[in-house]
């Protein structure tokens, strides 16, 4: 079944299901590139190891085994003596956790030589938030476009940090970049909305050959129905943060009324 939203699905962006849409998508995309390519590339996923963190809602009390217990015993009848008294604890705090996450892109390499000519990124939370991970992924990227390689970005996630830019492009949900080896530091954006169809954009290959042209939005919707988001996101919720603005929640609220009608 496909996603009732004409573009990106704003529901898929929760952190429970963004890790299985994202590797999907690199999934799907390095497959539909490896049927429009010509022999002399392919197109590979690349994956790399990175560190997220856990929150834990407060109201999420979990049991703590300590690993030594103390006991004290009282004879019957008789009063603790030499009891020590423990001084209370200012406050109780908790620590970040960590779990660790693979994270999926595509890479367009010539055949025989394995040179990298197109990188296509696709943005995950953690490349957007502040922090060493980011700072991780923009040196990559300024690597990237210091490199003789076509550099694309996939921003399918309203919230966090957009990745810097000389010109601020029109406010918008969505995102995808395009910087070509040849025209730096020009690169080419598509600000997509919520209420529109996620563009068919150019992916270059080496001079004088043409580029390959794949439709976004047909991409994801293949992985929306592959991945049975029709089962697994609920419409009858709110999406999840960052908050829509007046304008979008007028439009979710009228797009998703026969799929809350149903309940």
């Amino acid at each position: 079944m496909s996603s009732p939203f004409p573009g990106m699905d704003p529901y898929i962006e929760a952190r429970r299901e963004w890790s299985d849409f994202h590797n999907s998508l690199a999934e799907v995309l390095r497959t539909e590139l490896n049927t429009r390519l010509a022999s002399n590339y392919y197109a590979v996923t690349t994956t790399y190891a990175t560190y997220d963190i856990i929150q834990v809602a407060q109201q999420d009390r979990r049991s703590i085994s300590p690993d030594v217990s103390v006991w004290q015993t009282t004879p019957s009848g008789a009063s603790p003596v030499g009891v020590a008294v423990i001084d209370p604890p200012t406050v109780r705090s908790s620590v970040p956790l960590e779990v660790e996450v693979r994270i999926a892109n595509v890479e367009v390499r010539e055949t025989g030589t394995d040179r990298l000519v197109t990188a296509i990124e696709i943005l995950s939370p953690v490349n957007k938030r502040t922090g060493p991970q980011r700072d991780k992924y923009l040196r990559k990227r300024r690597e990237l476009f210091n490199a003789d390689v076509h550099v694309i970005e996939i921003d399918l996630l309203r919230g966090g940090q957009r990745s810097p830019l000389e010109i601020r492009p029109p406010q918008a949900a969505y995102y995808i970049s395009l910087g070509r080896a040849g025209n730096r530091p020009t690169v080419d954006v598509w600000a997509i909305q919520l209420w529109e169809r996620l563009p068919r954009i150019p992916v270059p290959l080496l001079y004088p050959d043409p580029d390959v042209v794949i439709d976004l939005g047909a991409i994801v919707n293949a992985v929306y129905e592959r991945g049975a988001y029709s089962r697994r996101l609920d419409y009858t919720q709110p999406p999840p943060p960052p908050e829509l603005s007046d304008k979008e929640q007028g439009w979710v609220d009228e797009l998703l009324l026969p799929y809350r009608k149903q309940e």
